[in-house]
């Protein structure tokens, strides 16, 4: 499991008040929502050499009533995990049992709008714009574990690296909206990077500028939200 460093923490905690924030004070006809993803590097080369990374995200949905509802503004952010190892090594003497675990991360915050169906619709395709910060980070932790019990194991943070670039993206997607409560939300995103370090430490993932989203997940309306928190 990636292990986040206490500022990173602290700044996902940040950004879930001001989602949650955001959904209780903007237009009734907007949406929460949270999504699983799949990325992958764009290019050839990148396919062979490189791992698809898996994650999540949230974000919330804004339409604009000014313009019946048709463009709407968006943020969020994510998490991905592009690589997770683990490395056993054992004394010779005493057989203890040592593990170097590596994490490596990509951290994405984004803002932007779209355009599309954001009514009534059953079926709403939309396409987007973001401008984005991403987060390229690794860490490393030597850890003694202890088989009885978890809580005694000696976890010790080896090293970390971080590296923050603007980016932007390109969305497509659609949503299936149920009673215009809740909606299934599913699409592709083009990502693009700027100044993006090749890799982080030798044996870490190559880092792209390019990669491709695919994502799954599901929203639910702020009217219904501020429903839910009046009963």
């Amino acid at each position: 499991m990636s292990k986040f460093k206490s500022y990173q923490s602290q700044v996902i905690l940040i950004a879930i008040f001001i989602v949650l924030f955001c959904a209780s004070n903007v237009i009734a006809g907007g949406k929460l929502g949270i999504y699983f993803i799949s990325m992958v590097p764009r290019g050839e080369d990148a396919d062979n050499y490189s791992r698809p990374g898996y994650g999540g995200g949230i974000h919330v949905v804004a339409p604009l009533p000014q313009v019946s509802n048709f463009i709407a503004v968006t943020g969020g952010f994510e998490y991905i995990n592009l690589m997770s190892e683990t490395k056993e090594f054992r004394q010779e003497l005493t057989q203890l049992r040592i593990e170097q675990q590596t994490d490596q991360h990509y951290l994405r915050f984004y803002a932007g709008g779209r355009v599309g169906g954001h009514g009534l619709g059953f079926i709403r395709p939309y396409a987007g714009m973001n401008l984005a910060l991403v987060v390229y980070g690794i860490d490393m932790d030597v850890v003694i574990p202890d088989d009885h019990n978890y809580e005694n194991e000696i976890n010790q943070d080896l090293d970390s690296e971080n590296h923050a670039v603007f980016g932007s993206d390109i969305t497509l997607g659609v949503d299936f909206n149920f009673w215009n409560k809740w909606n299934l939300d599913t699409g592709v995103r083009y990502l693009k990077s700027f100044s993006v370090p090749e890799q982080l430490w030798e044996g870490s993932e190559k880092i792209h500028s390019e990669y491709f989203q695919f994502y799954f997940g599901v929203g639910v309306s702020f009217r219904t939200l501020r429903k839910a928190s009046t009963d």
